[in-house]
């Protein structure tokens, strides 16, 4: 009976409950194979223990409400993995086997914590991480089949990476946008411009005009030493409700044109976090406040969030916004060739149909003209009356893939250095002159 005495005082500590809580199936599996049969019961009851002692009823779990993501908090020094001190107990005879199952209490605690940090309480957390994280509101224009051109809006989430104002957000929010606000904490709103954007990997790089007073840039972590089951934080703007939190798990990793066709460029993380329109473009956090992940969608039946989103990984944003030479030119449209091309006569049998092309980009800047009108042809809806380029940089565009080629040489360029497009407009060739960005 003395032999068990500590560890069920172990057992019903309230700064380990949530400990036992999600890992009783183990702790129970590791008593019984270390012949503690009497902690079975303690495993079981730990709970009403608790509430007893403080004075609750046992069915109200003994817990106060708290935020998502939060558990109690024990005092600052107590927090310093208390777990050590489970090491220190007694032994007798029959109690070889206390230390091991002690030690994989341990364990299990480390193996909890984000390596090489200190725990930290999601509340804290938050309250570190969150300045860093801004609203992203952007206008557009687009082609409706009944309306011909009309304007919308879009709104979205984003996060400072750096200290000369940039932000990392999702293509779908700010790519081929007219005009984009970046509001940060405390509603100071600042107006930005896209700087690089991969629309096949949902990520966009915005330039923010000016740095307010106080801005803080969020740390980039490594997502390729991310887990399955590790525990992750997303803030963002739900349906415009600004800085908003949630807590969930990492459920799976997705290679490149695996989870989700429509962006083939990309690598997911699959979580459990809610995210909701206006999450999109925010970061996903690991537990040491370092951003893993941009928010890119969720996959939902019944159109809320059902635990399935899809989040950009560190690693791709990395890649396509700052490591890949590559310039935004603001060229939006749909390659034609073949009997598309005939029926447009386009000489040289192929080039890129305009469709929309942003204020303010190299694009709008050199003269490029979008459609706008639809039709359908072939039973496709196709936006026309935009001007198709059959050139540029002195790149003949015959598929989806020269596109890509462009955007590299033009990004190989010293700011300002002009470059040349051909240009099919109302049935004459042109010829435009653009200023590498």
């Amino acid at each position: 009976m003395r032999k068990t005495t500590r560890l069920r005082q172990l057992v019903t500590r309230p700064e380990i409950a949530f400990l036992m809580e999600a890992h009783s199936g183990l702790s129970a599996r590791i008593a019984e194979e270390a012949g503690f049969e009497a902690i079975l019961g303690d495993l079981a009851a730990f709970r009403p223990s608790l509430a007893r002692r403080r004075g609750r009823p046992s069915g109200q779990d003994g817990l106060q409400p708290r935020r998502l993501g939060e558990r109690e908090r024990p005092s600052r020094s107590s927090r310093r993995l208390r777990a050590f001190r489970v090491g220190v107990t007694r032994t007798g005879a029959g109690g070889h086997m206390r230390p091991l199952l002690l030690g994989v209490l341990v364990g299990v605690v480390l193996g909890w914590l984000p390596a090489g940090v200190e725990a930290q309480d999601a509340e804290d957390l938050f309250r570190k991480i969150s300045p860093s994280v801004v609203v992203i509101r952007a206008k557009g224009r687009a082609v409706d089949s009944a309306r011909g051109l009309v304007t919308f809006s879009e709104i979205g989430s984003g996060v400072l990476i750096s200290a000369d104002g940039k932000v990392m957000t999702a293509a779908h929010v700010v790519h081929a946008m007219d005009e984009i606000q970046v509001q940060l904490l405390g509603g100071e709103t600042v107006p930005a411009r896209a700087v690089a954007s991969e629309p096949a990997a949902d990520l966009s790089l915005i330039q923010l005009t000016r740095i307010p007073k106080g801005a803080q840039s969020a740390r980039l972590g490594d997502s390729d030493k991310v887990r399955v089951g590790q525990q992750v934080l997303v803030i963002g703007a739900p349906y415009g409700l600004s800085h908003s939190f949630s807590a969930g798990w990492i459920s799976a990793r997705w290679l490149p044109n695996t989870a989700y066709r429509a962006m083939p460029l990309a690598e997911f993380f699959q979580t459990t976090a809610t995210i909701n329109t206006g999450n999109s473009g925010g970061p996903m956090f690991n537990m040491a406040g370092e951003v893993i992940g941009i928010v890119s969608h969720n996959i939902s039946k019944g159109g809320g969030s059902e635990g399935l989103g899809f989040v950009v990984t560190m690693k791709s944003a990395r890649y396509f916004l700052m490591e890949r030479e590559w310039a935004w030119i603001g060229l939006e449209g749909k390659v034609v060739s073949g009997e598309l091309a005939e029926i447009f006569n386009v000489p040289g049998g192929s080039g890129l149909l305009v469709s929309v092309v942003p204020m303010g980009s190299p694009a709008w800047d050199m003269g490029l003209a979008g459609g706008d009108r639809t039709a359908t042809i072939g039973g496709r809806e196709i936006v026309v009356r935009g001007d198709i380029v059959l050139s540029m940089a002195g790149i003949a565009i015959k598929t989806e893939a020269d596109i890509p080629r462009i955007r590299e040489k033009i990004g190989a360029m010293s700011t300002g250095q002009p470059f040349k497009a051909s240009v099919l407009r109302a049935g004459k060739v042109i010829e435009l002159t653009g200023k590498a960005p």
